[in-house]
């Protein structure tokens, strides 16, 4: 997807985002949490949206999460403020192509609906597993494309409007598999109808 139309998309999605596809994901989101609460301290939020999951982690976690919207961030602020959610250490505006963070910073990076949101996936996996440590996890909540059925049928026709939508519809699995450096630990499909796949990357030690 071209940056400029995610930015366009997620400013028009952002005031209504937590009662519509909030809503839809919410049971992968408490499992993608409830995971990452037993890999800490030290865990970064890729594409954090407002806020959704913040709540859920462990108050002694170190949370820093990042988005490239300024609306949706906007709305995880105003969370954190309202709910006096001390674990999130900060909330930036950062491109994940390009994150700003040392190799290695992170016990674990999470990734909620993200991968088939950005352009170049591929790097935004790249640099995740730039920035967690060696035994760190990457946990990865997305919808992946079907194989066949009706509802691989209806990917297909709303895959031109992607830009519009805001996620590529038809997004293969196969662009988050292919960094030597992580092994993938777990795959589960999540409600609702098996839509969502719960993913555990792990990063590899060097030789």
């Amino acid at each position: 997807m071209d940056i400029n139309a995610v930015t366009t998309s997620y400013a028009r999605w952002a005031p209504i985002y937590d009662k519509t596809f909030g809503a839809i994901t919410k049971a992968g989101r408490r499992r993608t949490v409830a995971y990452l609460n037993a890999h800490g301290p030290r865990l970064l939020e890729v594409g954090v949206g407002t806020g959704l999951a913040l709540g859920g982690y462990r108050a002694d976690m170190e949370v820093t999460g990042i988005d490239y919207s300024n609306e949706m961030l906007a709305k995880a602020k105003a969370k954190v403020d309202k709910e006096g959610l001390r674990h999130v250490k900060a909330l930036r505006q950062m491109d994940a192509r390009s994150l700003d963070f040392p190799d290695d910073s992170f016990d674990a990076v999470a990734a909620m609906h993200l991968v088939s949101v950005v352009p170049e996936p591929e790097r935004v996996m790249s640099e995740m597993a730039r920035v967690v440590r060696p035994g760190g996890k990457i946990v990865i909540t997305n919808h992946f494309a079907r194989d066949k059925g009706f509802l691989a049928l209806l990917e297909r026709l709303t895959a031109p409007l992607e830009n519009l939508l805001g996620w590529h519809s038809d997004f293969p699995i196969s662009r988050v598999l292919g960094d030597d450096r992580l092994e993938l630990r777990e795959r589960k499909p999540f409600p609702p109808v098996g839509m969502m796949t719960f993913l555990v990357f792990e990063k590899r030690s060097p030789a």
